[in-house]
């Protein structure tokens, strides 16, 4: 379970380049409750955030991380496939503290789905 979960982790975003450094809460996209595995609170703060755009990617690619770990395939690609498509890209840190283009992070996890990566953490979390 430590390998699924920390290629998971390597996808966590906290936010865009020049957020203010605050509780990620505030953020509105769930990193806290993920990094906790508390998929269903994570997916609650990220629909109900209004500190976000709907379209903003780290908002987009941690709803789809969330949607995957709960199952919800068909609507975590389209979360992936909406940030992977954006017209512009924002660098986001991911939960390694390193920067990486939105779209990057967003074919990685397109990928991840595609292999039955998230199917597999899905599984592992149910036991």
């Amino acid at each position: 379970m430590a390998i699924i979960t920390s290629v998971a982790l390597a996808l966590l975003v906290q936010g865009p380049v020049g957020a203010a450094k605050t509780p990620q809460a505030e953020y509105g996209v769930g990193y806290e409750e993920l990094v906790a595995n508390d998929n269903l609170a994570a997916r609650e703060i990220i629909e109900n955030s209004d500190e976000l755009a709907e379209d903003d990617p780290a908002r987009l690619i941690n709803h789809g991380i969330a949607l995957a770990r709960t199952g919800n395939y068909e609507a975590a690609r389209a979360a992936f496939e909406a940030a992977a498509s954006a017209r512009s890209s924002v660098e986001l840190e991911t939960a390694q503290g390193k920067w990486v283009d939105s779209r990057r992070l967003a074919r990685k996890a397109l990928a991840m789905l595609d292999k039955g990566e998230f199917a597999r953490y899905y599984a592992l979390s149910l036991r």
